[in-house]
């Protein structure tokens, strides 16, 4: 039984494959075109306000946008992980559970202070 983001390591991959674009798709290039695409999902709210941010998606236009820059960043970054065999999951989940240890409820409820190391 696959998951979905197995599913979708396997269709962007698939994609590539049809298209010959295995070639361009190192690990530098994919890194770029991910930096770009998170430029463009950036550029969405830029200008917005913390209100219109919050409510972007209520926006057909803006909201349709914001969803395809956002769906750009994943498949850049499903791609990225498949070329350097990386557990998108496991990886998330190994950072969460450092970031568990380095922000513990008791000392960062409700503080945006980052943590000394």
């Amino acid at each position: 039984m696959s998951d979905p983001l197995t599913e979708l390591r396997s269709e962007v991959r698939a994609f590539a494959a049809a298209r010959d674009w295995q070639q361009f798709h190192t690990p530098k290039n994919l890194v770029m075109a991910l930096a770009g695409e998170v430029g463009e999902l950036v550029a969405e709210f830029q200008w917005l306000t913390p209100e219109e941010s919050a409510g972007v998606m209520a926006n057909p236009e803006a909201g349709a946008r914001v969803a395809a820059e956002i769906g750009d960043v994943m498949i850049y970054l499903s791609r990225l992980a498949d070329v350097l065999d990386v557990d998108l999951v496991a990886a998330a989940r190994d950072k969460l559970a450092d970031s568990a240890r380095r922000y513990p409820v008791e000392a960062s409820r409700g503080s945006a202070r980052k943590a000394s190391v």
